[in-house]
């Protein structure tokens, strides 16, 4: 008999409208989407993508109508997409310029959604934003621009290569991640951010830093097992094959692990 496939709620990006005549219409909408790359990414581990909508202040529905409860009890595990700057506020500071506001209506809702995911035991991987948001959300910090806060800091964005910028990482031996990349210390990865974490968030462990500036680039939740886990950078934008980038597939296939045993033991107590 064949087993019905993991589904896996993906949070959304948010694009808001523009104020400016002459636009096509969509751009006078808010849009929720999904990323392709991240979809396929979820897809190519034999799960399915589903995008969990947000409410915005110009939605015809109110916060109090969407159970994010209800999301999480019906989907197997969580992916947090990347995307814009988290809001200063949410870690106790003023932006320190106008385009470093971020976005706190996203913050809000992800924030949400990650606690009903944790509260009903399934698992959780954040992507960039998402792994910025998840140790803002536990008590961490953040440096709202690495390049003028981080004295000595290599370059960790060059929007003109986006995807196609890379710097080496140090996989911190003894955690997770280097079980599962075995004799492997070091690695290449895209880097397309630039905020970091300045503080790590209490209960979380580094996995991976940049050697370059320290910069750290993975972490994860320990001692309570519940599957909490970021990395900084963009597994979805690995191309199979290159040399240029880690291959991301043993932390796809880990992440998918983890929310089949929790689906298991859910299965067994008759949740």
């Amino acid at each position: 008999m064949s087993t019905s496939p993991l589904m896996i709620g993906v949070s959304a990006r948010i694009h808001y409208p523009v104020d400016h005549e002459g636009l096509p219409r969509v751009f006078t909408k808010t849009l929720h989407f999904l990323e392709q790359s991240v979809a396929h990414w979820v897809l190519s581990g034999h799960a399915m993508a589903v995008m969990v909508p947000a409410v915005t202040k110009d939605s015809i529905v109110t916060r109090s109508e969407l159970d994010l409860d209800d999301y999480a009890q019906a989907l197997d595990g969580l992916v947090l997409q990347g995307g814009n700057d988290i809001a200063p506020q949410a870690y106790g500071e003023e932006p320190l310029k106008p385009a470093w506001a971020g976005d706190p209506v996203r913050d809000r809702y992800e924030m949400e959604l990650i606690e009903a995911f944790v509260r009903a035991g399934k698992p959780v991987f954040g992507i960039c934003r998402g792994f910025q948001l998840i140790n803002v959300m536990y008590g961490g910090s953040l440096y709202q621009d690495i390049e003028t806060q981080v004295p000595g800091s290599r370059e960790h964005r060059r929007l003109e290569r986006y995807e196609q910028h890379y710097h080496p990482i140090e996989i911190v031996p003894g955690t997770r991640l280097a079980e599962l990349y075995p004799g492997v210390s070091r690695a290449v990865t895209n880097s397309i951010h630039h905020q970091g974490v300045k503080k790590v968030a209490p209960g979380f462990v580094v996995e991976a830093r940049c050697p370059e500036d320290g910069t750290v680039e993975a972490i994860r939740r320990s001692g309570d097992g519940t599957y909490v886990a970021a990395v900084q950078w963009h597994p979805e934008f690995h191309q199979p094959g290159s040399p240029d980038n880690f291959d991301d597939t043993a932390m796809l296939q880990d992440f998918l692990a983890a929310v089949r045993t929790a689906k298991a033991v859910r299965a067994a107590s008759g949740r």
